[in-house]
């Protein structure tokens, strides 16, 4: 299956699960999943390996995939975690950047702009991923890197979530240009305090992200 094929196949299965389209405790068949999204069962029971992987589903005994549904608490103390790594990887990229950093960094860069100019959100993300990914090797901490790839990766749906709020990609493409220049710059702390600002869920985006998932229970409220 092609790649980009299953992203969207993953990231399909994901957006149901925390818009509240698949519910906590629901198994998740594969023969209706694959007869849903018209592809086989291996790519889905590929896809639901990978959820089972970032703790969106558990893979149970004689029931197979099963949602989980993390609590919006919980989702709020990884954004405070990957908030913490990504300015210290920020941090260490302004004074470890090399020049195939650099140029790996603009060309990251002048992707996400040319994504946000489309106003395709989805595209934005995957181009937002390859952003962050740059400043992760710029840092030049291997284990660092790791865990923030991780981390990244459990809070994927989350962040694919908070760029449809409105004039978020365009403020989230603000924020990059002034991280790249502090970090090309060499300003370690100003790279740090960027980063940390550009990813921490708080105030009125952690409101945003809390509304959007609350309307599941509204949904669940208003059947019941």
């Amino acid at each position: 299956m092609a790649g980009n094929t299953f992203h969207k196949l993953r990231d399909e299965i994901e957006n149901g699960i925390v818009t509240g389209e698949f519910e906590p405790g629901e198994r998740l068949d594969e023969v209706q999943l694959a007869t849903r999204y018209g592809v086989s069962r291996t790519p889905i029971r590929e896809a639901l390996m990978q959820l089972s992987a970032i703790g969106f589903v558990e893979i149970r005994p004689r029931r197979g995939a099963v949602v989980v549904d993390p609590a919006p608490e919980r989702v709020f103390e990884m954004f405070e975690v990957m908030a913490e790594m990504e300015g210290m990887a920020g941090a260490f990229a302004a004074r470890r950047h090399t020049e195939e950093d650099r140029a790996a960094l603009v060309a990251a860069h002048a992707q996400c702009e040319a994504a946000a100019i489309s106003e395709d959100t989805d595209r934005y993300y995957y181009e937002n991923e390859t952003f962050h990914r740059a400043i992760y090797a710029a840092s030049h901490s291997g284990f660092l890197e790791e865990q923030c790839i991780a981390l990244h990766r459990r809070l994927r749906p989350y962040r694919r979530l908070q760029l449809r709020v409105r004039n978020r990609m365009k403020v989230s493409l603000k924020e990059h240009g002034d991280i790249v220049a502090a970090i090309l710059a060499g300003d370690m702390e100003a790279a740090r305090t960027l980063l940390r600002g550009h990813i921490a869920v708080q105030g009125d985006r952690f409101g945003d992200l809390v509304a959007t998932l609350g309307k599941r229970d509204r949904r669940k409220s208003l059947m019941g």
